[in-house]
Formats: C-alpha cells, structure tokens, sequence
C-alpha cells in the first residue's frame, strides 16, 4: 500500500517527505490491519494515528481512504469535523495558550499574539524545526492563574506579554544546556 502510494507521487512531493513522515507512515500500513477494511472503522483508525503519532500526515490520511476503500474527501470530512485531530506534527514543545473565559479576560489573546510573533508561527501550527507547537485552548482549569499557558506539561501562571519571552529563553537554555551535557558525555565515553 504505501509503496504504490509513494509511486503516485510527483519527485518532488517524494522528496518533502522526511524519515520521520516516513517511519510514521510504514507504522501505519503496518497497524492498519489491526482493524476491519469497514467505513466504521474510519474514526478509530484516525483516532489511532493521532494518539500514536501526535498527528495525521497527509499521506497516512491516503493511505487510510485507500485501506477503507473511501474517498479521500470523506476521510478529511471526518478529521477536519472532530477537533481532536491535528495536521501538523507537534512541536518536541507544544505550546497551549487557555483563551477560556478567565484568561481571555485577562489578555490571553495578547499572550497568544506574542508567542506568534516571537516563534513566527500561527496557532495550530508547528515551527519548521518542530522544535515548537502553538495552539489555542478552550480551557485548561487554571482560571485562578489567569491568563494560562501549558507548555509541554507545566503550568505558566499570570503569563504576561513580557513572560513569553523567558518562557522561550528558557527552553533554549534548556536545550543548550542539554546538548552541552551531550557533548561532555560523549567526549568522556570516546
């Protein structure tokens, strides 16, 4: 299946596909026959995809139409009707700035402003390193903590436009820091 798939592509369109969509895909022609070739299995077969893979590729969307024998339409029908379902790969940080009532009071719209600017990304989209996710929530159960933002699985309280700033600083000090520890290690081992 995913071979044949692959020869329907122009070069180019091979070529943008990386070893990650890749893996990604032969992970789900393998999976596929977990579940019945039925049109009911659409949805947890999409459900599946997403939980393992943190998002539906375009190609496994294909892929999935093809296994069900359904068009490919119908197939994004369903994905793009449930929100749950995400296009993009995540970010190895995903950002989740809470625009519910309390934080939107509070300016999280501001707050969801600044880390686009800052990360040059818009909501639902993933940064070209995948190094970040910026997504818009409906709530996030801080609402003392107004305006919220969840990144990766901690909390930011009382986040303000200054604040998204050293939240940034902070992982990419993090991340340096991680790679330093790396390199030192490496070097110690070799």
């Amino acid at each position: 299946m995913l071979e044949q798939l692959l020869a329907g592509l122009e070069p180019s369109e091979r070529a943008a596909i990386d070893d990650e969509e890749l893996q990604i895909l032969k992970d789900v022609e393998a999976e596929m026959p977990v579940f019945a070739a039925e049109r009911s299995q659409l949805l947890p077969i999409l459900q599946h995809i997403q939980g393992r893979h943190g998002y539906l590729p375009k190609l496994a969307l294909q892929m999935v139409a093809d296994y069900l024998g359904v068009t490919i339409g119908k197939v994004y029908g369903i994905a793009t009707f449930y929100n749950q379902f995400k296009f993009n790969p995540p970010g190895r940080n995903p950002i989740k700035v809470c625009l519910g009532t309390a934080c939107h009071v509070k300016g999280g719209e501001i707050i969801l402003e600044n880390f686009e600017r800052r990360l040059e990304i818009t909501e639902g989209q993933t940064s070209p390193d995948r190094e970040y996710s910026l997504e818009r929530v409906a709530c996030i159960g801080c609402c003392a903590l107004a305006p919220a933002v969840v990144v990766g699985d901690k909390v930011e309280a009382y986040v303000t436009p200054s604040k998204v700033e050293g939240i940034i600083t902070e992982i990419e000090v993090r991340k340096a820091m991680a790679a330093r520890e790396q390199e030192r290690n490496e070097a110690a081992n070799g």
